[in-house]
């Protein structure tokens, strides 16, 4: 299982962007670098998480911190896996 992969996956569906537009690096903005990303897309982004990996995400979980790169993202996954 690789959890950045699913991560990026997910985000690009979610997002609507072309595969290939997220680079498969820990360092790839994503919060303020894809046009796309706004609140009603990081309530999608979390739902296909959660239904994905089959993890909760509290409301005061959630911060501009978690969506800065797709590392940040990654980590934040692997952290409810645990």
């Amino acid at each position: 299982m690789n959890i950045q992969s699913d991560v990026i996956a997910i985000l690009q569906s979610n997002l609507g962007v072309p595969v290939g537009a997220i680079m498969p690096h820990p360092d790839t903005p994503v919060l303020g670098a894809i046009p796309e990303m706004d609140s009603m897309s990081v309530i999608g982004i979390l739902a296909s998480l959660e239904e994905q990996y089959g993890i909760t995400v509290d409301d005061d979980e959630i911060s501009a911190d978690v969506f800065a790169t797709v590392g940040s993202l990654t980590t934040f996954v692997e952290s409810k896996l645990r």
